[in-house]
């Protein structure tokens, strides 16, 4: 398909992505790319890492030149949000009342953030988009005291940024260690340490009862009676798939936007991409939908070439990457549960590569200082071959060996 209008919901990066892989793929027709933020596209990693931290300007985020849509001649609507999509008539309605009629929609509307019920204080943040990392930025000063509150990724990387800006950071999670429902207990526990040699205070397994403060946030209180003194309040408790403009589409929603491995819907001519689309994948063999980076770069794209018609299945293994002080961690695949943690160097001294394993095949791993070891272990992940737990471990076996014995054995 080479003429009519496609229309892009959600100017993120998988948003973005799509709408100049259909110039870049010869896609002569209209393109109308939507997005809530005032902003074009941008990365949102650096938000919590260099940008908070001052050392890098927005810009620097731009999926794109300023001047790029423009050139390309793609529509934009930035700063207009989307109320409805009418699946039989082929229009978005826009906030302010106007419709925009499409051949080809792709939704690419993300997520938005799990909140707390919070009134009447300032000084309590949460972090998606630039507008909140600006407002977060103009409260860090060396000496202030912070509380975050989860301490998932975001809340991690953000303890992170606040204490290698002189902030006095303690956090607040409901788990036994950060990060413990997507790496679990022995990962989490290395996180923890990293944090806690770096000075953060570690209240876990306690959640917030309340907020205190005259006009502005003074102090946290806990369910269990702690009374944590503060300036500020960053609260990462995770998002949710923005999916209310499809109602009354008949497009399946379930943990987001069901989408087949061409990322399509059940709607013709309605597609998902990004943190929205809970998609089947072919080597898992099962839908999962991932709110990362390289997921919404790539899978923006492929999603732009299925609307022109290539049919190409979304393949691609989920990466991503988090840094938190010195420390960078890599995590590939997609696991939700697992037999064993099979580990490959040593966690004591934050240098290893650990696999979740699942019927002796590798669902996914994670890698805190073995980039390499986490690169090679790709094609084991990719295989869902069975593989040994004594290879796994030995640092004298090349994992990319391993992959190829492996894949060589089950042919």
């Amino acid at each position: 398909m080479n003429s009519g209008t496609f229309v892009i919901v959600g100017a993120g990066l998988a948003g973005g992505g799509a709408a100049a892989t259909l110039r870049q793929e010869g896609f002569e027709g209209g393109i109308v790319l939507i997005g809530a933020e005032p902003q074009p596209p941008y990365e949102r990693p650096p938000l919590s890492k260099e940008y908070l931290r001052g050392e890098s300007p927005f810009e620097n985020a731009l999926l794109q030149p300023a001047g790029f849509y423009e050139e390309n001649d793609i529509e934009t609507r930035f700063g207009v949000r989307v109320t409805r999509v009418d699946s039989a008539e082929r229009m978005v309605q826009l906030d302010g009342g106007e419709h925009v009629t499409y051949d080809r929609l792709l939704v690419a509307t993300g997520g938005r953030n799990r909140r707390l019920p919070i009134q009447g204080l300032e000084g309590i943040y949460d972090l998606r988009t630039v507008d909140d990392a600006r407002r977060i930025r103009a409260d860090i000063t060396p000496g202030r005291k912070a509380v975050v509150v989860g301490m998932g990724f975001i809340g991690s990387e953000v303890a992170a940024s606040l204490r290698q800006s002189g902030v006095e950071v303690a956090v607040l999670d409901r788990n036994e260690v950060p990060l413990r429902r997507v790496l679990g207990e022995e990962v989490g526990r290395v996180i923890g340490d990293i944090h806690r040699d770096e000075g953060v205070s570690m209240i876990l397994e306690d959640r917030v009862a309340s907020f205190e403060g005259a006009g502005r946030v003074e102090r946290v209180t806990t369910e269990r009676g702690r009374r944590i003194e503060c300036d500020f309040v960053v609260v990462g408790l995770g998002t949710e798939p923005v999916t209310d403009l499809l109602a009354g589409t008949g497009a399946s929603i379930d943990n987001g936007v069901v989408v087949d491995e061409y990322l399509r819907t059940n709607v013709e001519g309605i597609y998902a991409a990004g943190d929205i689309a809970n998609q089947y994948h072919p080597v898992f063999e099962r839908n999962i939908r991932v709110e990362h980076w390289q997921n919404a770069l790539n899978q923006g794209p492929a999603a732009a070439r299925n609307m022109l018609g290539r049919d190409e299945p979304y393949g691609e293994i989920p990466w991503f990457w988090s840094d938190q002080y010195e420390h960078n961690l890599q995590y590939a695949g997609f696991h939700t549960e697992w037999d064993e943690l099979i580990v490959r160097g040593s966690m004591e001294e934050r240098n290893f590569v650990a696999f979740y394993r699942k019927d002796e095949r590798v669902l996914a791993a994670v890698a805190i200082g073995r980039g390499k070891d986490l690169r090679r272990s790709m094609p084991l992940i990719r295989g869902q071959q069975p593989v040994e737990a004594a290879g796994l471990r030995d640092l004298a076996v090349d994992l990319r060996a391993l992959a190829n014995s492996a894949a060589g054995t089950h042919r």
